[in-house]
């Protein structure tokens, strides 16, 4: 299950985060979203975890938990929905990371 965390430090990284949810499951991956230019952290990111019961108790127990001095947004990852008209997009699904 793919999971949206949000307001995360912009000083943590992935291993934090791997850590932090491997507690509720195996952790398959997390992808820290990061400033294309400088590389700083945005302050959110995915993670992805083996199993659809791991993922909501990570939702359970994570969303608004306090990390690293921030309230964490934990939530089931939407798709990207498809852009249309203006902008270049062509309709196509634009994709940041």
């Amino acid at each position: 299950m793919r999971l949206y965390v949000g307001n995360l430090s912009f000083s943590t990284g992935e291993q934090q985060i791997e850590s932090l949810f491997s507690t509720h499951g195996a952790v398959e991956s997390v992808k820290l979203i990061r400033d294309q230019m400088t590389g700083q952290s945005r302050g959110f990111g995915f993670v992805e975890l083996t199993t659809e019961e791991a993922g909501r108790a990570a939702i359970q127990s994570l969303d608004q938990h306090e990390f690293e001095g921030r309230r964490l947004t934990v939530n089931e990852a939407k798709p990207m929905e498809r852009r249309e008209g203006g902008g270049g997009g062509r309709g196509q699904r634009e994709s940041r990371w």
